[in-house]
């Protein structure tokens, strides 16, 4: 993904110039679609460059409200972008590339915290392959919507030492011997704290996660 990542500047250039002159909006919506579509016909390598110039950060920023972690969901986007190269997905894709890309986050996102926050989530049904198929009804776009604002809810509800402790272990990525440091806390606080928050975060997110799902699933 570093290549990728290092064509930013021309992949940027290159979708500027597709403008079109007359309305200036060739590479807005659909139309920017059809310019990577395009792109991918003429050089795949050079349309993964654009997709990833595209979507990338809004799919870390989509992933990040429910996994509240930077590299963690900075980590599941390059994953998605690798299979989808890796597996020349522009092939088979009929929706668009953004509903897939957004609706494999979603997915992505879910399996991980049922990973993450869910002991008991080894005897819980597998969706390993579930990226693959469009799960974007409305339905269960909703259920997402409401599984974020649980997340949300259980972070705020956290005291606030043990909220600070939380998202600089989740967000800001750092281990507990340096929020230790930073806090001047004691190494035993700081795992007090986490096992604290993670013990709500499971409670808050068990019910909903559940149905989410059994949603995802049944389809």
């Amino acid at each position: 993904m570093r290549k990728l990542e290092n064509s930013t500047s021309e992949s940027n250039a290159d979708l500027s110039k597709s403008h079109d002159t007359g309305s200036g909006n060739y590479a807005r919506g659909s139309d920017k679609e059809t310019f990577i579509r395009r792109a991918f016909d003429e050089n795949p390598t050079k349309g993964v460059e654009l997709l990833f110039q595209h979507y990338y950060s809004p799919l870390c920023n989509h992933a990040v409200r429910i996994v509240y972690s930077k590299s963690v969901a900075h980590d599941l986007v390059s994953d998605i972008f690798l299979v989808f190269w890796q597996q020349q997905l522009h092939k088979t894709i009929t929706s668009s590339f953004r509903a897939y890309l957004f609706t494999a986050v979603r997915n992505r996102s879910i399996k991980y915290i049922q990973r993450e926050f869910i002991k008991s989530a080894a005897a819980q049904p597998s969706i390993e392959n579930i990226e693959r198929v469009d799960y974007s009804t409305p339905q269960q776009i909703l259920q997402y919507n409401e599984l974020v604002k649980k997340i949300e809810k259980g972070i705020h509800g956290l005291s606030p030492q043990c909220q600070k402790v939380f998202l600089m272990n989740r967000f800001d990525g750092l281990k507990y011997q340096e929020i230790a440091g930073e806090l001047k806390l004691s190494l035993k606080t700081v795992e007090a704290h986490m096992s604290k928050a993670l013990d709500l975060m499971r409670k808050v997110l068990k019910d909903q996660l559940m149905f989410f799902l059994v949603l995802l699933i049944l389809g």
